[in-house]
């Protein structure tokens, strides 16, 4: 059995294979699938198949980097690999993207909250959003935070939330039927949309409506490519979870956690993949990157839609924040016992400041494109990479050997990918183009 570094990880694993594979497929299927059909309106039906599937295998594959150089040192936490790496800093730096990456996907959720969740009770009680104090979005993500997210956040174990993370999973399931019920019921109307048929006040909203050919383009290449790919990236970044998952996993092995980590990664991008393909063959061009709103707000359908996707993403947020606290909990506090006051302060911390940074941080855009920017290719491609370089003994694995030449290309790849994202992102807004078709 493997030795643990501190109290904090001694813990039996008793988290059953199918459990763990709910958590970690939750901790996958993020808002990211809100905003694929855009980014298969930016790279094509094949191409973005095809990036997709890569992005896939390197994720599967970069885990497998994580649980071997886990399996080295006998260590599965994430921070504890990184001072094993690179030092106390590299401890440090980990933590860091760790909670910059939750923080942006926690922050991603509530932002779905506030903006959608106004719209559903006020179709309910056909009531203007503006009206009522209970129809805003701050307020509301507050009283969700407290009411639902918080009590879940203070499970002491991952393993409790399989089954709200079943029920997440069940909710995006409904909402991929429902994209490939309404592609077919749709069909291809011309130059109007459903939203603009059915609004009260049409001319308050812009032309939005679907390609006037309803021409699927297997192939494209535009600016916009380079904004969607992070869009991609970060809707397949688990890895903050995967250790924590492993920790609780029973009866835990290498093989088997990889396991657990393919039928996750493959199962989502089935459900990325059909989701992207049949919301972008309803809207074509014109799709924007929160697609929900290209429905109309009064098909009851859709209405129900929308809450499933709130109740799934409400109950993502606790998963996401389990690995912030874990990191905090081994950088600040390595060799504490557990303490149920410091473990409920630190998520009391945490949704604070995520509350603060959602209701001051104008739009989501910004978020998935800068985080998925930045953490993603660390998580996914940069860190594994260099843990796997560093912590696997050149007798095992001389420096010049297939699978560490491997590592170090797959580290390279995605300090390219970031730069490249980076570099058009900055140049898009630098030019005053909006990276989001729409807005």
């Amino acid at each position: 059995m493997c030795a643990r570094p501190g109290p904090y990880l001694q813990f039996e694993g008793k988290t059953s294979f199918g459990m763990s594979v709910f958590n970690l497929s939750n901790a996958i299927m993020g808002s990211g699938i809100l905003g694929l059909a855009y980014a298969m309106a930016h790279t094509g039906v094949l191409f973005f198949l095809a990036l997709l599937l890569c992005i896939a295998f390197l994720s599967s594959y970069s885990i497998h980097l994580l649980l071997t150089c886990a399996g080295v040192v006998g260590i599965r936490a994430y921070e504890q690999l990184g001072q094993r790496a690179l030092g106390p800093a590299g401890k440090v730096v980990v933590a860091a993207v760790i909670c910059l990456h939750n923080v942006g996907a926690m922050s991603s959720y509530l932002f779905i909250i506030k903006s959608e969740l106004p719209l559903v009770i006020g179709t309910f009680l056909e009531m203007d959003p503006e009206g009522g104090w209970f129809l805003k979005g701050n307020l509301l993500i507050i009283i969700v935070s407290v009411l639902i997210i918080l009590p879940l956040a203070l499970m002491r174990h991952l393993g409790y939330l399989g089954y709200t993370s079943g029920l997440s999973l069940t909710c995006m399931l409904f909402f991929l039927i429902s994209v490939i019920y309404k592609k077919f019921q749709l069909g291809c109307p011309v130059g109007l949309n459903e939203t603009e048929v059915e609004s009260k006040n049409p001319t308050a909203l812009p032309i939005q409506g679907l390609n006037r050919s309803c021409e699927a383009h297997m192939f494209t290449v535009d600016s916009q490519m380079f904004y969607t790919v992070p869009i991609m990236a970060f809707a397949f970044v688990c890895h903050p979870e995967v250790l924590p998952i492993y920790t609780e996993l029973c009866r835990p092995s290498k093989h088997r956690m990889q396991a657990v980590a393919n039928v996750s990664i493959g199962a989502m991008f089935c459900m990325y993949g059909l989701t992207a393909t049949f919301g972008y063959l309803t809207f074509y061009n014109s799709v924007e990157a929160e697609m929900l709103h290209m429905y109309s707000q009064q098909d009851l359908l859709i209405l129900c839609v929308r809450l499933a996707v709130l109740l799934a993403v409400t109950l993502t947020v606790p998963v996401v924040l389990f690995p912030i606290r874990r990191a905090l909990q081994q950088l600040f506090f390595p060799s504490r016992d557990f303490s149920w006051p410091r473990h409920v302060a630190i998520a009391l911390i945490l949704l604070v400041l995520v509350n603060v940074l959602v209701i001051c941080v104008p739009t989501i855009r910004d978020i998935f494109g800068v985080i998925g920017s930045t953490s993603a290719p660390s998580l996914i491609f940069i860190l594994p990479s260099i843990f796997y370089l560093r912590i696997v003994p050149t007798e095992v694995e001389p420096l010049y050997s297939w699978p560490k030449i491997q590592a170090l290309c797959f580290g390279l790849l995605g300090v390219l990918f970031m730069a490249i994202s980076l570099g058009f992102m900055f140049a898009n807004w630098a030019t005053g183009q909006s990276p989001v078709s729409g807005h």
